[in-house]
Protein backbone atom coordinates (compact mmCIF):
# COMPACT_ATOMS: atom_id res chain seq x y z
CA UNK A 1 0.00 0.00 0.00
CA UNK A 2 2.73 2.44 0.84
CA UNK A 3 4.53 1.42 -2.46
CA UNK A 4 1.27 2.59 -4.50
CA UNK A 5 0.50 5.59 -2.32
CA UNK A 6 4.43 6.38 -3.22
CA UNK A 7 3.49 6.01 -6.67
CA UNK A 8 0.20 7.56 -6.84
CA UNK A 9 0.81 11.34 -4.83
CA UNK A 10 3.38 11.60 -8.40
CA UNK A 11 0.51 10.93 -10.34
CA UNK A 12 0.13 13.62 -13.59
CA UNK A 13 -2.07 11.71 -15.82
CA UNK A 14 -4.64 14.38 -16.44
CA UNK A 15 -3.79 17.60 -17.91
CA UNK A 16 -6.83 19.47 -16.29
CA UNK A 17 -6.84 17.95 -13.06
CA UNK A 18 -3.13 18.72 -12.32
CA UNK A 19 -3.49 22.29 -13.67
CA UNK A 20 -6.50 22.57 -10.73
CA UNK A 21 -4.99 21.32 -7.97
CA UNK A 22 -1.94 23.53 -8.46
CA UNK A 23 -3.99 26.76 -9.18
CA UNK A 24 -5.96 26.24 -5.56
CA UNK A 25 -2.85 25.21 -3.63
CA UNK A 26 -0.70 28.44 -5.28
CA UNK A 27 -3.72 30.85 -4.92
CA UNK A 28 -5.17 29.65 -1.82
CA UNK A 29 -7.91 30.16 0.30
CA UNK A 30 -8.31 33.75 2.16
CA UNK A 31 -8.64 31.52 5.75
CA UNK A 32 -6.03 29.24 4.62
CA UNK A 33 -3.02 31.78 3.07
CA UNK A 34 -1.08 30.85 5.96
CA UNK A 35 -1.01 27.20 5.02
CA UNK A 36 1.08 24.98 2.75
CA UNK A 37 -1.42 23.29 0.41
CA UNK A 38 -0.35 19.45 -0.28
CA UNK A 39 -1.78 20.16 -4.10
CA UNK A 40 -1.18 16.80 -5.34
CA UNK A 41 -3.18 13.84 -5.84
CA UNK A 42 -4.54 12.12 -2.30
CA UNK A 43 -3.85 8.70 -1.47
CA UNK A 44 -6.50 6.67 0.73
CA UNK A 45 -6.44 6.53 4.59
CA UNK A 46 -7.57 4.29 7.58
CA UNK A 47 -6.91 0.52 8.84
CA UNK A 48 -4.59 -1.38 6.78
CA UNK A 49 -6.49 -4.37 8.05
CA UNK A 50 -10.18 -2.77 7.52
CA UNK A 51 -13.25 -5.02 6.97
CA UNK A 52 -15.25 -1.93 5.85
CA UNK A 53 -14.02 0.29 3.00
CA UNK A 54 -15.42 3.73 1.93
CA UNK A 55 -15.24 5.49 -1.69
CA UNK A 56 -16.17 8.95 -1.68
CA UNK A 57 -16.05 10.86 -5.05
CA UNK A 58 -12.46 13.28 -5.23
CA UNK A 59 -10.42 15.61 -2.70
CA UNK A 60 -12.06 19.15 -1.90
CA UNK A 61 -10.27 21.84 -3.45
CA UNK A 62 -9.41 23.38 0.32
CA UNK A 63 -10.43 20.40 2.18
CA UNK A 64 -8.11 17.26 1.33
CA UNK A 65 -6.59 19.17 -1.92
CA UNK A 66 -4.95 21.46 1.45
CA UNK A 67 -4.52 19.20 3.82
CA UNK A 68 -3.26 15.72 1.96
CA UNK A 69 -5.97 13.63 3.66
CA UNK A 70 -9.25 12.05 2.62
CA UNK A 71 -12.25 14.14 3.38
CA UNK A 72 -10.00 16.05 5.78
CA UNK A 73 -10.20 19.62 6.22
CA UNK A 74 -13.95 21.00 5.18
CA UNK A 75 -18.12 20.28 5.89
CA UNK A 76 -18.01 17.06 4.08
CA UNK A 77 -15.54 15.39 6.69
CA UNK A 78 -16.72 16.99 9.48
CA UNK A 79 -19.85 15.59 8.62
CA UNK A 80 -18.43 11.80 7.58
CA UNK A 81 -15.55 11.82 10.92
CA UNK A 82 -18.42 12.96 13.35
CA UNK A 83 -20.31 9.65 12.32
CA UNK A 84 -17.47 7.62 11.98
CA UNK A 85 -16.61 8.32 15.61
CA UNK A 86 -20.43 7.83 16.73
CA UNK A 87 -20.49 4.37 15.05
CA UNK A 88 -17.40 3.56 16.83
CA UNK A 89 -14.62 3.37 13.53
CA UNK A 90 -12.71 6.97 14.59
CA UNK A 91 -11.21 7.82 17.91
CA UNK A 92 -12.24 11.20 17.61
CA UNK A 93 -14.72 13.11 15.54
CA UNK A 94 -12.85 15.91 13.94
CA UNK A 95 -10.35 15.63 10.71
CA UNK A 96 -8.76 19.09 10.74
CA UNK A 97 -4.93 17.83 9.11
CA UNK A 98 -2.85 15.15 8.64
CA UNK A 99 -1.29 15.22 11.87
CA UNK A 100 -4.40 15.80 14.25
CA UNK A 101 -4.41 12.35 15.67
CA UNK A 102 -6.76 10.66 14.01
CA UNK A 103 -6.62 7.17 13.75
CA UNK A 104 -9.41 4.87 12.10
CA UNK A 105 -10.26 1.30 12.94
CA UNK A 106 -12.01 -1.34 10.91
CA UNK A 107 -12.52 1.48 8.13
CA UNK A 108 -10.60 2.94 4.88
CA UNK A 109 -11.63 6.05 3.36
CA UNK A 110 -10.75 6.44 -0.35
CA UNK A 111 -11.99 7.77 -3.79
CA UNK A 112 -11.88 6.95 -7.71
CA UNK A 113 -10.78 10.37 -8.11
CA UNK A 114 -7.42 11.41 -6.43
CA UNK A 115 -7.12 14.85 -7.16
CA UNK A 116 -9.79 17.88 -7.10
CA UNK A 117 -11.82 18.56 -10.06
CA UNK A 118 -13.02 21.88 -10.88
CA UNK A 119 -17.22 22.26 -9.00
CA UNK A 120 -16.14 18.73 -8.25
CA UNK A 121 -16.93 16.88 -11.57
CA UNK A 122 -14.49 14.54 -13.01
CA UNK A 123 -14.64 14.29 -16.69
CA UNK A 124 -15.39 10.91 -17.72
CA UNK A 125 -12.10 10.26 -19.20
CA UNK A 126 -10.40 11.73 -15.76
CA UNK A 127 -12.41 9.02 -13.97
CA UNK A 128 -10.95 6.22 -16.31
CA UNK A 129 -7.33 7.34 -16.01
CA UNK A 130 -7.75 6.86 -12.75
CA UNK A 131 -9.37 3.97 -11.85
CA UNK A 132 -6.49 1.76 -11.71
CA UNK A 133 -5.67 3.18 -8.38
CA UNK A 134 -9.05 2.41 -6.76
CA UNK A 135 -8.87 -0.93 -7.92
CA UNK A 136 -5.45 -1.69 -6.39
CA UNK A 137 -6.25 -0.18 -3.68
CA UNK A 138 -9.04 -2.68 -3.45
CA UNK A 139 -6.87 -5.62 -4.42
CA UNK A 140 -4.18 -4.70 -1.33
CA UNK A 141 -6.84 -4.27 1.25
CA UNK A 142 -7.56 -7.76 0.24
CA UNK A 143 -9.81 -10.54 1.74
CA UNK A 144 -10.27 -9.07 4.27
CA UNK A 145 -12.88 -6.63 3.14
CA UNK A 146 -16.59 -7.63 3.74
CA UNK A 147 -18.00 -4.26 2.84
CA UNK A 148 -17.75 -1.79 0.85
CA UNK A 149 -19.89 1.71 0.97
CA UNK A 150 -20.12 4.13 -1.95
CA UNK A 151 -20.88 7.30 -1.07
CA UNK A 152 -22.55 8.79 -4.05
CA UNK A 153 -23.78 7.41 -7.93
CA UNK A 154 -20.19 8.14 -8.88
CA UNK A 155 -18.81 6.51 -6.30
CA UNK A 156 -21.07 3.75 -6.77
CA UNK A 157 -20.57 2.99 -10.50
CA UNK A 158 -16.36 3.40 -10.13
CA UNK A 159 -16.56 0.72 -7.08
CA UNK A 160 -18.80 -1.86 -9.04
CA UNK A 161 -16.36 -1.32 -11.84
CA UNK A 162 -13.28 -2.06 -9.95
CA UNK A 163 -14.91 -5.22 -8.25
CA UNK A 164 -16.59 -6.73 -11.23
CA UNK A 165 -12.60 -6.35 -13.15
CA UNK A 166 -11.46 -7.96 -10.06
CA UNK A 167 -13.35 -11.49 -10.59
CA UNK A 168 -16.69 -9.96 -7.90
CA UNK A 169 -20.11 -11.45 -9.69
CA UNK A 170 -21.37 -7.81 -10.46
CA UNK A 171 -25.10 -8.36 -11.60
CA UNK A 172 -26.11 -7.78 -15.19
CA UNK A 173 -27.76 -5.02 -15.66
CA UNK A 174 -25.65 -3.41 -12.64
CA UNK A 175 -27.83 -1.96 -9.74
CA UNK A 176 -28.56 1.45 -9.91
CA UNK A 177 -27.38 3.89 -6.99
CA UNK A 178 -29.35 4.28 -3.74
CA UNK A 179 -29.41 5.47 -0.62
CA UNK A 180 -29.42 2.43 1.65
CA UNK A 181 -29.22 -0.20 -1.82
CA UNK A 182 -27.68 -3.34 -0.66
CA UNK A 183 -25.69 -5.57 -3.17
CA UNK A 184 -24.53 -8.77 -1.81
CA UNK A 185 -21.26 -10.02 -4.66
CA UNK A 186 -19.57 -13.58 -4.54
CA UNK A 187 -16.77 -14.65 -6.82
CA UNK A 188 -17.44 -15.10 -10.87
CA UNK A 189 -18.28 -18.19 -10.81
CA UNK A 190 -19.09 -19.04 -7.35
CA UNK A 191 -18.29 -17.88 -4.01
CA UNK A 192 -14.42 -19.02 -4.06
CA UNK A 193 -12.85 -21.60 -1.55
CA UNK A 194 -13.15 -19.35 0.88
CA UNK A 195 -16.41 -18.71 0.14
CA UNK A 196 -15.84 -15.21 0.07
CA UNK A 197 -18.62 -12.33 -0.34
CA UNK A 198 -18.73 -8.83 -0.19
CA UNK A 199 -22.01 -6.53 0.39
CA UNK A 200 -21.77 -3.16 -1.51
CA UNK A 201 -23.91 -0.44 0.52
CA UNK A 202 -24.85 2.84 -1.01
CA UNK A 203 -25.32 5.72 0.69
CA UNK A 204 -25.48 9.63 0.00
CA UNK A 205 -22.64 11.71 -0.40
CA UNK A 206 -21.57 13.45 2.54
CA UNK A 207 -21.49 17.01 0.42
CA UNK A 208 -23.12 20.12 1.75
CA UNK A 209 -25.54 20.36 -0.88
CA UNK A 210 -26.87 16.56 0.68
CA UNK A 211 -26.04 17.30 4.54
CA UNK A 212 -27.20 21.12 4.50
CA UNK A 213 -30.51 20.51 2.75
CA UNK A 214 -31.41 17.07 4.97
CA UNK A 215 -31.19 14.77 2.37
CA UNK A 216 -28.75 12.91 4.45
CA UNK A 217 -28.90 12.91 7.83
CA UNK A 218 -26.81 12.31 10.86
CA UNK A 219 -29.48 9.29 11.47
CA UNK A 220 -29.34 7.81 8.04
CA UNK A 221 -25.63 8.01 7.58
CA UNK A 222 -25.67 6.07 11.08
CA UNK A 223 -27.58 3.07 9.72
CA UNK A 224 -25.47 2.71 6.69
CA UNK A 225 -22.42 2.53 8.99
CA UNK A 226 -24.12 0.64 11.60
CA UNK A 227 -25.57 -1.70 8.82
CA UNK A 228 -21.80 -2.21 7.56
CA UNK A 229 -20.42 -3.09 11.02
CA UNK A 230 -23.08 -5.79 11.07
CA UNK A 231 -22.11 -7.74 7.97
CA UNK A 232 -18.74 -7.17 8.34
CA UNK A 233 -19.08 -8.81 11.80
CA UNK A 234 -21.00 -11.41 10.38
Amino acid sequence: MAALDDHLVDCRACPRLVAWREEVAAARRAAFRDERYWGRPVPGFGDPQAAVVVVGLAPAAHGANRTGRMFTGDRSGDFLFAALHRTGFANQPTSVSADDGLALQGIRVTAPVRCAPPANKPAPDELRRCAPYLARELELAGSGVRVAIALGAIGWRALLTALDEQGWDVPRPRPRFAHGAEVTLGRAGGTGEDGAVLTVLGCFHVSQQNTFTGRLTPVMIDAVLERARALAAG
